[in-house]
């Protein structure tokens, strides 16, 4: 609790600070001087709201709905903030390059000019263009809070593999990741996301890890929602970095105590998977056998490259793997896992299916380019990616975490089609 404390005090100084720097720059509007103590009113009456939202957040336990509601309102209005500030800095840049000049050419008047003829000031200009455009990005999260977070989109893939045994040829497999329970707030919303799913009759299902962000207790609510989940060739599932625990699991709240230590919790999420009727891989592997052909599913724990707590082990999952097997799956949650160690270690994995990016929850996407603030930590963050003969495909989450809002990156729905070949 005193961490958080601290944590809460160091994040509102920062704020207020910001607050403080833009209402300056907002009270030396000419045209708003008269109106400071309605600015200073409606300035500050928000700001405290934000301030509430955040402690609300962060100490109280709320039902999901009451959650998102306190944490979007005051990264809302950052965004805003951040967006003025940014006009503030290109107006002060203004400024010091005029001082330069006039300091280099001296600081006279053109003649012919009028010294009292009326101009728009710059500074008024530039931070009321600020503040319009301020509202753009308020605008497109608030857009991306009421309505994106169950946009579920139907993704459909082929994926070409030579090798591919003629039983499996034309089969459909669908992966959803990052359900994230302990965010979702609609149930609604979740049952019409999974009709979605069963809707493409998939062969086979994935689930690529992030069940739940921190407890068990998240899924309640949902388990007869995803105990539907079922394929006639099975379900397969791995593990995700929040359903270990590791992040949040001893943060404590006033109301509502977790009494289960983390290894319980483990324990029952591992054992959620079991009761929803999914096949969940802890580093090992399974055999699909149809009309004697074959395909090899692996699943590995959570292992990232920049994971402070890695629980894959590639070796072991694959300790079991039938080398005459023709094809082989992967799942495993974290994409930097693909080109950290499947494609050096492992060039026989012809596909790996992973999550965990989101996709930024903002971002831009077309058939011919994608952008996200994501890329940066990760190369591969969401969608196809191939090197040499081995792909990776990204899926951007069916829930979301955090910030409750989605931008350009919908929720999705991934549905493979197996082909030996290309058609035509």
């Amino acid at each position: 609790m005193i961490l958080q404390l601290f944590t809460y005090f160091k994040i509102i100084f920062i704020l207020v600070l910001l607050d403080f720097l833009l209402l300056l720059m907002l009270k030396g509007l000419t045209t708003w001087k008269s109106n400071r103590v309605l600015i200073n009113i409606v300035w500050w009456s928000i700001s405290l709201i934000s301030y509430a939202c955040i402690f609300l957040s962060l100490f109280f336990k709320w039902s999901n709905f009451g959650t998102a509601c306190f944490i979007f309102l005051p990264i809302s209005l950052l965004l805003g903030k951040a967006t003025l500030l940014l006009f503030i800095g290109l107006d002060a840049l203004f400024l010091i390059i005029k001082t330069i000049g006039k300091f280099l050419t001296g600081n006279h008047i053109p003649a012919g000019r009028n010294e009292n003829k009326k101009t728009i000031n710059r500074s008024d200009f530039i931070v009321k263009s600020g503040l319009l455009l301020s509202s753009i990005p308020i605008a497109a999260v608030t857009k991306g809070f009421m309505f994106n977070l169950y946009d579920y989109q139907v993704k459909h893939i082929d994926l070409i593999l030579p090798n591919l045994p003629k039983s499996f040829d034309g089969m459909t497999i669908a992966q959803i990741s990052d359900i994230h329970a302990g965010s979702l707030f609609n149930i609604n919303a979740v049952k019409k996301g999974v009709d979605m799913l069963l809707s493409q009759k998939p062969d086979i299902i994935f689930f690529t890890g992030d069940l739940v962000n921190d407890f068990a207790s998240e899924m309640d609510d949902y388990l007869a929602i995803f105990a539907r989940v079922k394929a006639p060739l099975g379900t397969f599932s791995i593990m995700g970095n929040h359903d270990y625990g590791d992040y949040h699991f001893n943060r404590s709240h006033f109301f509502n105590e977790h009494k289960l230590t983390k290894e319980q919790n483990l324990a029952r999420i591992k054992g959620i998977h079991h009761s929803l009727g999914w096949q969940l891989l802890l580093n090992e592997s399974k055999e699909i056998v149809l009309n004697n052909d074959k395909i090899t599913i692996i699943g590995v724990e959570n292992w990232g490259v920049n994971n402070r707590h890695n629980y894959g082990d590639l070796d072991l999952a694959m300790s079991k793997v039938d080398g005459s097997s023709p094809i082989h799956l992967m799942l495993s949650h974290d994409p930097s896992h693909w080109r950290a160690e499947i494609i050096p270690q492992y060039p026989m994995i012809d596909v790996t299916f992973s999550g965990h990016t989101h996709g930024g929850q903002f971002g831009y996407s077309n058939p011919n380019y994608q952008w996200s603030p994501i890329q940066y930590a990760y190369n591969e963050w969401a969608g196809l990616y191939r090197e040499n003969q081995q792909s990776l495909y990204v899926n951007v989450g069916f829930g979301y975490l955090d910030y409750p809002s989605r931008v350009g990156v919908q929720p999705e729905i991934s549905i493979f089609h197996l082909k030996s070949q290309v058609n035509g």
